[in-house]
């Protein structure tokens, strides 16, 4: 269905304001959206975390009397659960919102290992919430869409949250946009000059996203194990967190943060406590293309998160911005002499490769190699060390 028809049935249900983060799964609503109303104008913003969305939501109609369009992967109903359950719900301030949630990972869909359980639990997760759904797909006809979407709306003017769950390829947008940047320099040419300036004992723990698989197909094409590598395949803003507990518990290891500046945003109070805590052992690398690239290429917020900036302001006893592959040498290389906490702003291009894979390995493979590598025993394998 073209993602038009359900922006023309909101409009009509008095629902024109819409906001969320983007999700590959609802690429046709994203890119209709993008084309519309572009991403920071009065009727579209593209919010840092799912959360934050619902309190746009909210605030949109307290102010309007008038119910807001929440758009997100189901991963993010994570994000969602704690304004949902606890502010928009009906025991609370019975304010309506209209969900549209990408399902990723739906149970007989084969998709990445992240998504698994999220797919299995998406429609449990809306039911125990008691947020009524409609499941949109290729086959749906627009006529049994309108019917379905006038159902929802009437819970909408019950003051009640509703759904719409949408699986692959049910949205289409038929002149997708492009979406680009000024910058030279690519992500993965930048990841291969990082890389280079790690040590046999380093880690790396990489963001999800392309950035993670690229870093698995760099090590490939090096013919070297990924070991070194912990590669944050869902849990989107929180590879700074895990870089901070091992670099925290391994002070003998430079632990490297390759993170990204959409994920960078959507959790960015960790940066705070990164910067609290300064471990001298830890490079914090933010590879900003000013966009949401892995799940189609959105902007992430016009751009408008200067990462330097913030860093100083958390604490960041040395920062640096990059923007060529000259600049990017030189400022990782400063980083490293520092023997301190340092944040290297790494200003790319959008952009990867045709042909870029994913890695081969489970999650479990990655985490026993990474601890093999720093020496850490794998708990559950070993019960008998919590009585050492």
């Amino acid at each position: 269905m073209n993602a038009q028809h359900l922006i023309k049935a909101c409009r009509s249900a008095g629902i024109d304001f819409y906001t969320g983060v983007p999700d590959s799964q609802l690429a046709g609503l994203c890119d209709t959206l993008y084309a519309t109303f572009g991403v920071d104008g009065a009727q579209h913003i593209v919010a840092a975390n799912e959360g934050n969305a619902i309190g746009l939501c909210a605030g949109h109609y307290l102010a309007t009397g008038r119910p807001a369009l929440c758009y997100m992967q189901n991963s993010g109903l994570g994000n969602a659960v704690n304004p949902l359950a606890s502010l928009m719900d009906g025991q609370v301030y019975a304010m309506p919102c209209l969900l549209v949630i990408g399902w990723r990972g739906e149970p007989g869909v084969k998709d990445e290992p992240q998504h698994v359980k999220q797919g299995e639990v998406t429609l449990g997760q809306l039911e125990l919430l008691d947020i009524p759904y409609m499941i949109l797909s290729k086959e749906t006809a627009e006529t049994d869409f309108d019917a379905d979407f006038a159902a929802l709306c009437s819970h909408l003017r019950e003051g009640k949250t509703a759904a719409i769950v949408v699986r692959k390829g049910a949205l289409t947008c038929p002149e997708k946009p492009v979406y680009r940047n000024e910058r030279k320099m690519s992500r993965e040419e930048a990841l291969g000059c990082i890389v280079r300036h790690g040590g046999e004992q380093d880690v790396f723990v990489s963001t999800t996203g392309k950035l993670s698989r690229e870093l698995f197909e760099l090590r490939e094409a090096q013919g070297q194990g990924h070991e070194k590598d912990f590669l944050t395949v869902g849990s989107m803003g929180h590879a700074s967190m895990i870089a901070l507990g091992i670099a925290l518990e391994k002070p003998d290891r430079r632990v490297w943060c390759l993170d990204g500046d959409g994920a960078a945003l959507m959790h960015l109070g960790a940066m705070a406590v990164v910067g609290q805590r300064k471990p001298a052992n830890m490079v914090h690398v933010v590879i900003n293309n000013a966009a949401h690239e892995t799940v189609g290429g959105m902007p992430v917020c016009e751009g408008a998160l200067d990462v330097t900036k913030v860093a100083q302001a958390v604490g960041y006893p040395h920062v640096y911005r990059a923007d060529s592959m000259e600049a990017l040498d030189e400022a990782v290389s400063a980083a490293l002499k520092t023997n301190d906490l340092a944040l290297v702003e790494v200003m790319c291009a959008v952009g990867s490769r045709a042909d870029l894979g994913r890695p081969t390995t489970t999650p479990v493979e990655n985490r026993d190699a990474l601890m093999g590598h720093i020496g850490s025993c794998v708990l559950h394998h070993n019960l008998g060390g919590m009585d050492a």
